[in-house]
């Protein structure tokens, strides 16, 4: 089904904005929990989406990316604050802030494919079961993309935060010189189309693995 741009926006946002608000409240969970309350005291740890939006990489970014025939849904929202120093244990701690916003999606993902089936079984012959199958279909998709994205092994990425954590002190100072460029890399990989070459079969993994759960 080939949908207009407008029922494109109407599918893909309530799950672009629940995912990078899940995203972002689970860093700022993670890092109260484990010692730093920056994130909190700037009432960060909400499920607001107004509290995490980014005008350019939450709005622009993904429609501009909708507008792209075949092209690769990518956004971002505004970073949440971590003072990593006020951790208990700031290196070790680390990887488990980093960690807490791709698991975080991961939940997400499962919920979505949770009302898809529910859509798909519970619904039937309703005019609401085509929108909500879709904007299911979406947020499994859009979280997906967050989880694995963001795992990339890159700073400032997610990923690249737990590479650093895990690696000795020498070879992850030297990783961490790379956070300066990683945005740029990111881009880079983007528009050349490789960030989807390299997205896709991770991807396609998790959808397969969250299938087998549920």
């Amino acid at each position: 089904m080939e949908l207009t741009l407008i029922q494109q926006i109407a599918v893909w946002a309530l799950p672009v904005l629940f995912a990078i608000t899940a995203h972002e409240a689970a860093h700022a969970y993670a890092a109260k929990k484990l010692g730093d309350p920056t994130a909190f005291l700037l009432g960060r740890m909400t499920f607001n989406p107004l509290k995490h939006i980014d005008p350019v990489g939450t709005i622009v970014l993904p429609l501009i990316c909708l507008l792209m025939p075949g092209g690769f849904l990518f956004g971002y929202a505004k970073p949440v604050p971590v003072n990593f120093n006020a951790l208990r244990n700031p290196k070790r701690d680390m990887r488990w802030v980093a960690a807490a916003g791709p698991l975080a999606n991961l939940v997400m993902a499962m919920l979505w494919a949770l009302i898809y089936r529910f859509a798909l079984s519970g619904l039937e012959g309703n005019s609401f079961q085509l929108p909500l199958a879709l904007m299911a279909e979406a947020g499994i998709q859009i979280n997906v993309i967050l989880m694995v994205l963001n795992l990339l092994p890159l700073p400032p990425l997610d990923g690249g935060r737990i590479l650093v954590s895990l690696l000795p002190n020498q070879q992850a100072a030297q990783v961490s010189r790379i956070e300066p460029y990683g945005f740029l890399i990111l881009i880079g990989l983007l528009v050349s189309g490789l960030l989807g070459q390299i997205l896709a079969p991770l991807m396609h993994l998790v959808m397969q693995l969250i299938g087998l759960i549920l």
